[in-house]
């Protein structure tokens, strides 16, 4: 018996089929591949069989990913960084040796603050939305809101027109009342990818920079692919309650 490249070689006897001849001296191979164990490790973000793992158990735990496929992408890095945030880790992106051990050792899904009702939570100081389907936590995803600076910008949509403001995403109970469903749109301060409204100009978008900590003018961003999966479920649907809160609900 010999060990390749992770398969395990036999060698064995052929016996002839019909009248009971018998072969000598012949021999043949027999291939049986062996199962290498999936653990989640510290593996930055590369790709392979520790990120799979990775990729499976952050599901379970709800944090939204594209694939269980093994590719270290975008919806991966998001994911991890939004279980970072949920746990008070360092949000790198990258599987860490602290994010690697929580992740093999926790067993209790994400939840909102929100325990009942179908509804979207925004969580400013942790930087979360929170995907709330009848009671239950359906979705965790990263998210970037207001970062509180004053700002002064030109009307992507009205040339010669300046636009100042306040950088802020408004706290407390909302509902979405529009929605641009197909592809990008020019806001007044930007391009936004489908957006939901829920106050105003203020929307959950999609957007090319989502990063861990806040950076846009107000609305709440998510990744393009979340975005896409937020549609594609109908989970955000018109009429949809949105909470907004710094940590704690009042």
């Amino acid at each position: 018996m010999k060990r390749l490249f992770g398969f395990v070689i036999l060698s064995a006897s052929l016996v002839a089929c019909g009248r009971g001849e018998s072969v000598s001296n012949t021999t043949s191979t027999v291939v049986v591949q062996t199962t290498v164990p999936e653990t989640i490790q510290a593996s930055g973000q590369r790709s392979g069989l520790p990120t799979r793992a990775a990729q499976k158990k952050l599901l379970t735990l709800g944090f939204w990913v594209a694939s269980t496929d093994g590719r270290f992408e975008d919806t991966t890095r998001q994911a991890v960084m939004a279980f970072q945030k949920y746990f008070r880790l360092k949000p790198t992106g990258s599987i860490t040796p602290g994010t690697a051990y929580l992740l093999e050792t926790v067993d209790e899904p994400a939840t909102a603050e929100t325990a009942e009702g179908t509804l979207a939570e925004v969580d400013k100081q942790r930087q979360l939305l929170f995907i709330v389907q009848e009671g239950k936590t359906e979705a965790v995803l990263n998210a970037s809101t207001g970062d509180d600076r004053e700002y002064e910008e030109p009307d992507a949509n009205s040339p010669g027109v300046i636009i100042r403001g306040v950088a802020l995403t408004p706290e407390g109970i909302f509902s979405i009342d529009r929605e641009r469903p197909d592809g990008w749109w020019i806001g007044d301060l930007g391009q936004i990818y489908r957006p939901k409204y829920f106050i105003g100009g203020v929307a959950i978008h999609g957007s090319t920079s989502v990063p861990a900590y806040p950076a846009s003018h107000g609305c709440v961003r998510v990744s393009v692919a979340a975005m896409d999966m937020i549609w594609d479920k109908n989970l955000l649907p018109r009429g949809t309650t949105v909470i907004v809160h710094s940590g704690v609900l009042a």
